[in-house]
């Protein structure tokens, strides 16, 4: 991958993350087992449970069903997520998870996290890059 400088825009893809799929499947059976297993009655513990479940599996459900999204991060101009600008676009680090939030043109907020499975290590720095970049420029 030829190395970027501080001026050329990043272009990520944002797709869901399989590692997240699974997290959430995984939390979505220990779940009911938890209930179950505790010292709940068994008339609270069995309905919860199965509540518990079919939120987990909707999740998962739902986790599955996002959509690949184009993000454009210029080093100046407005940020274009699947070509539309948007603002308030905010870039969060937590070790190697980043978490995207911005606002849409309907004035939504939208948020995405990049799992380490989602964004490779030279995205990752480009990205790094690119923000930093943004924010020196302001």
């Amino acid at each position: 991958m030829p190395s970027s400088s501080a001026s050329s825009p990043c272009r990520l893809e944002l797709r869901p993350s399989p590692w997240l799929q699974a997290a959430l499947l995984v939390l979505s059976l220990l779940g009911p087992v938890a209930l179950w297993l505790s010292e709940a009655p068994a008339a609270l513990a069995w309905p919860l449970g199965l509540t518990a479940l079919a939120w987990g599996l909707w999740s998962v459900r739902r986790e599955r069903r996002r959509p690949v999204r184009s993000l454009l991060l210029p080093a100046e101009g407005p940020v274009r997520v699947d070509g539309h600008a948007v603002e308030d676009f905010a870039l969060d680090w937590r070790g190697p998870f980043a978490f995207l939030r911005w606002r849409d043109a309907q004035g939504r907020i939208q948020r995405h996290a990049l799992w380490p499975d989602t964004l490779s290590p030279a995205a990752r720095r480009e990205l790094r890059l690119a923000a930093e970049a943004r924010q020196a420029g302001r």
